[in-house]
């Protein structure tokens, strides 16, 4: 019985014990939901270095977008249970549980939480054709139009797309859903023209607002944010129940041995809370919010049941 309690042991200090492997002896995999240059994969790539240097090995940023996550979350949930795969993704997994009926893996059969790491806020911005200074503004101007506004997103099932289901309902007013596999590639289309709005990560849209490229209407959050500070939140616009942001979490294969999650937690902390770290995050408006692996497991059931009722109450469904 000492033997395998020795074993873990020494894995959590990241030595080896006599007679066995060293773990990791290969380079790991960090799975991002979305495509590069997207809220998630900046975060992955603040945190790369400092793994890289805990970990003793190469750390791989893999990006797979497409389908709100859910290709990056079966890849994970179909790999070995062996810590060398992670994901790192939005707060869509909760949601796309309940929006995507033909999945062929289970949130919480197959994936496991390890830590809940930031939180961002969202911030609703329009073309700067449109007629729009304030969310009364905006909501006023959809129910005028004889064609519904377009609002993009980074995926069905992501919070951008719920919490617009959700502004939808509130305001009455129609709009119509155009997904993305990222933020980059929201932002492109939105400056360009291409669609109407979006609610989107603060960090992407920040510069192309202070830019005049695009126009800020409201931002999701207790507080204003100092780097919008001008721009009200959806409490303050008249939407107290609004959807509160934007969060990102790590997760490994169901199965992985207790002793590898809890190395990588600690790997993962000690990268978000890194000086480095910390300062850029500040710099892009995100918030640091670690969780031990217990902790984000509550979390994330409570998501899940949150989420399932936004859904079923207002009748979101995945495009």
């Amino acid at each position: 019985m000492l033997k395998p309690l020795l074993a873990a042991l020494l894995l959590l200090s990241g030595v080896a014990p006599a007679g066995s492997y060293a773990w990791p002896d290969k380079p790991l995999r960090v799975i991002v939901a979305f495509p590069p240059g997207g809220m998630i994969d900046v975060f992955a790539r603040i945190f790369q270095a400092r793994l890289v240097e805990g970990l003793g090995q190469p750390v791989i940023i893999d990006n797979r977008p497409g389908a709100g996550g859910t290709l990056a979350e079966a890849l994970v949930a179909k790999s070995a249970p062996d810590g060398y795969t992670m994901l790192l993704s939005a707060d869509s997994p909760p949601a796309n549980a309940h929006l995507y009926r033909k999945l062929d893996y289970e949130l919480f059969r197959d994936l496991e939480p390890v830590s809940l790491l930031v939180r961002m806020p969202l911030v609703l911005v329009v073309h700067p054709t449109i007629p729009a200074e304030s969310l009364a503004d905006l909501v006023a101007h959809a129910r005028s139009r004889s064609t519904p506004l377009s609002y993009a997103t980074t995926g069905s099932g992501t919070s951008n797309h719920v919490s617009m289901e959700v502004l939808k309902r509130l305001a009455g007013i129609d709009m119509t859903h155009v997904p993305y596999k990222g933020g980059p590639q929201v932002i492109n289309d939105l400056v360009g023209g291409q669609v109407n709005s979006s609610l989107i990560a603060l960090m992407l849209a920040a510069p192309h607002v202070r830019s005049g490229k695009i126009r800020a209407i409201a931002l999701t959050g207790e507080n204003r944010s100092p780097l919008l500070p001008e721009v009200q939140t959806f409490a303050q616009a008249g939407f107290a129940n609004f959807p509160t942001g934007q969060w990102c979490g790590l997760w490994l294969r169901a199965g992985t041995p207790l002793a590898l999650t809890q190395r990588i937690y600690n790997e993962f902390a000690k990268a978000v809370r890194a000086a480095e770290a910390q300062g850029r995050l500040l710099e892009l408006g995100a918030e640091t919010v670690v969780s031990e692996p217990k902790e984000f497991a509550s979390f994330v059931r409570a998501e899940h049941a949150r989420i399932g009722a936004v859904v079923r109450e207002h009748r979101i469904v995945a495009d």
